[in-house]
C-alpha cells in the first residue's frame, strides 16, 4: 500500500526487510519483483480512471528502464550484495532529503484550464490533473537526462528486485518536472512493466518459488488496491512527505541489512 501511495513500489521496503530477517538477497529479489508487478496491476484501474497515469510518458521512460533491468538481472547472480545495498541506501537517502527540502512549485494551478479533463494530452508528454487549487497543467522537461536516470532505475530493479520506483518517482518529479501525484501514479504503472520484465529473467534462472510468489502476489494485489484509493484522497504535499520519509526509512533499513 505504501509503495503505491508513494509510487516507489512496496518491494523497496519488503526486500530489505527480508534480507534483514536472513533471506538471501538472490531469493528475496524475485519475491520483491512479484510484489511490485501485482501491486501495479491492482492499482492501475483506479489510477487510470483518475487521470493520474500518463501512459505515453510511462512507456517512454520504460524503454531504457526495462532494457537496463534485463541486463542487470542477467548479471545479478554475480554481483556481491554488500556494496550494492550501500549504494541503494545512498540513493534512497538523497532522494528522501531532496523530497523533504523546500522546493519551488514547478506546476502551479491554472484556473483557465478548468475545461480540461484530468488526462494526458494525446501525442505529447504533457497533460493536466485536478489539484487541490484547481487544474494543474504540466509537460515533461529535460527528457534525455530523465531517460538516463530511468536506465539507472532499471539497473536497480534488475539487480535487487526492488522495482526501481523509488528512483523513478523522484526523477520524474525533480528532473522532469512532473507533479508528484502524476509521477507516483505513472511510476507505479511503468514499474509494473519493469518488474514483469525482470521476473521473466529470474524465472529463467530458476529463482522463482511458486508458493512464495503466490503469497507475495496476494499481498501486492491487496496493497495496490487500497493504496490507489488512499493516494487519490491525499494532497500532493502529503504524498511528497510520505514518499520522502519512506525513502529515508528505506535507507536506514538497507544499511542495517548489511
Amino acid at each position: 500500500m505504501a509503495g503505491t501511495i508513494g509510487g516507489f513500489g512496496g518491494a523497496v521496503l519488503l526486500v530489505p526487510v527480508l534480507v534483514t530477517l536472513g533471506v538471501d538477497p538472490l531469493d528475496a529479489a524475485p519475491i520483491g519483483v512479484v510484489t511490485v508487478a501485482s501491486g501495479a496491476l491492482s492499482a492501475a484501474p483506479n489510477q487510470l480512471r483518475s487521470g493520474l497515469v500518463h501512459q505515453r510518458l510511462g512507456i517512454v521512460v520504460e524503454i531504457p528502464a526495462s532494457a537496463a533491468a534485463v541486463v542487470a538481472a542477467l548479471v545479478s547472480v554475480h554481483v556481491p550484495g554488500t556494496g550494492l545495498r550501500v549504494a541503494l541506501a545512498a540513493v534512497a537517502l538523497a532522494a528522501g532529503v531532496v523530497g523533504l527540502s523546500k522546493a519551488a512549485l514547478h506546476n502551479p494551478p491554472r484556473p483557465e484550464f478548468v475545461a480540461e479533463p484530468p488526462a494526458e494530452w494525446p501525442g505529447t508528454l504533457g497533460g493536466t490533473y485536478s489539484g487541490p487549487g484547481g487544474p494543474v497543467p504540466y509537460h515533461a522537461r529535460r527528457v534525455p537526462l530523465g531517460l538516463v536516470a530511468m536506465a539507472g532505475a532499471g539497473t536497480v530493479s534488475g539487480l535487487t528486485g526492488t522495482g526501481g520506483g523509488f528512483v523513478k518517482t523522484p526523477v520524474m518529479r525533480e528532473i522532469m518536472w512532473i507533479p508528484v501525484k502524476v509521477a507516483a501514479a505513472t511510476s507505479t504503472f511503468s514499474t509494473g512493466i519493469t518488474a514483469a520484465t525482470t521476473l521473466v529473467v529470474f524465472a529463467g534462472q530458476g529463482r522463482v518459488d511458486l508458493h512464495q510468489a503466490a503469497a507475495a502476489g496476494f499481498g501486492g494485489i491487496l496493497g495496490g488496491f487500497v493504496g490507489a484509493r488512499v493516494q487519490d484522497r491525499l494532497a500532493p504535499a502529503t504524498v511528497r512527505r510520505v514518499l520522502s520519509v519512506a525513502l529515508i526509512v528505506i535507507a536506514a533499513v538497507l544499511v542495517v541489512a548489511r
